[in-house]
């Protein structure tokens, strides 16, 4: 899927020249990467995997000619956030995509709990620090957009990925609300929450992943409806999965994700990417 011209021109027009996006190395970031620099953003581009980051940059640089700077980071600390803060500082930045993040399945209890802080330092914590950072600079500046990812296991609680479904949860109702107080400033703000993305997370988190949508599917529905929706259930196969289960009570949707992700994991304590 691509952007149209028009839709290019509206979201530049909209937020100006430069976007961050973190996350970028792989999966739905880099999809948003490709298609912001489609559209003739520069861009800067987070993540912690330096010769991956590199190759991004090359191959958006040489197919769009834009203008791509990178910033190596690891956002679970406070100095990771304040490293892309400055890289940031002499930019016309007017977009934000926080789509680092990462996730862990399994029980809680057989959890490596520093492994769940640093989930939380970085699916939540730098959220919210970026969020906060740069939501200010966009309403001092009169424009701007926040692009939030959040998750369809956002919407209830998910047995097996309690605390990941938890953090995701966080950001959805994060982006809910500062979608209402940053409207008047001229900031737009969305929950992107996609169902299962193939980005190669399934194999080496030996995760049975039968039907999921590419990046591919997800990026161009998340960029159209920014400035237009709070929340985006982006693809196919995101819509069926939430709608089906819109109307069950909540409780039933927690029974119907426990066996979902019971068969997903077989109940084994996993690292997952973005789900």
């Amino acid at each position: 899927m691509t952007l149209s011209e028009n839709e290019k021109k509206r979201l530049r027009n909209r937020y100006g020249s430069w976007a961050v996006v973190t996350g970028a190395s792989s999966g739905i970031g880099r999809e948003l990467a490709k298609q912001l620099a489609s559209a003739g953003f520069g861009l800067v581009l987070v993540a912690r995997r330096e010769a991956v980051l590199a190759e991004v940059a090359s191959e958006l640089q040489q197919t769009y000619q834009t203008e791509v700077r990178l910033v190596l980071a690891d956002l679970a600390g406070p100095a990771g956030v304040a490293a892309l803060v400055k890289a940031t500082e002499s930019l016309g930045v007017g977009l934000l995509v926080a789509s680092a993040g990462f996730g862990t399945s399994g029980q809680l209890v057989d959890a490596d709990l520093e492994d769940e802080v640093d989930m939380l330092r970085v699916n939540c914590e730098a959220l919210l620090r970026l969020t906060h950072e740069f939501g200010r600079r966009f309403a001092g500046q009169g424009r701007g957009g926040l692009i939030l990812l959040s998750s369809m296991v956002a919407f209830q609680g998910v047995p097996f990925a309690a605390h990941y479904a938890a953090t995701k949860a966080y950001v959805q109702t994060l982006a809910e609300g500062l979608s209402r107080e940053l409207k008047p400033a001229g900031v737009d703000v969305l929950a992107a929450a996609p169902g299962p993305v193939r980005s190669g997370f399934g194999s080496r988190a030996n995760m049975r992943m039968d039907m999921a949508l590419e990046p591919e599917q997800v990026g161009v529905p998340i960029l159209k409806a920014l400035g237009r929706q709070t929340t985006v259930l982006p693809g196919w196969l995101t819509k069926l999965l939430v709608y089906s289960l819109q109307l069950v009570p909540r409780s039933i949707k927690v029974r119907i994700m426990e066996q979902v992700m019971g068969g997903m994991t077989q109940h084994q304590r996993v690292a997952t990417v973005g789900l």
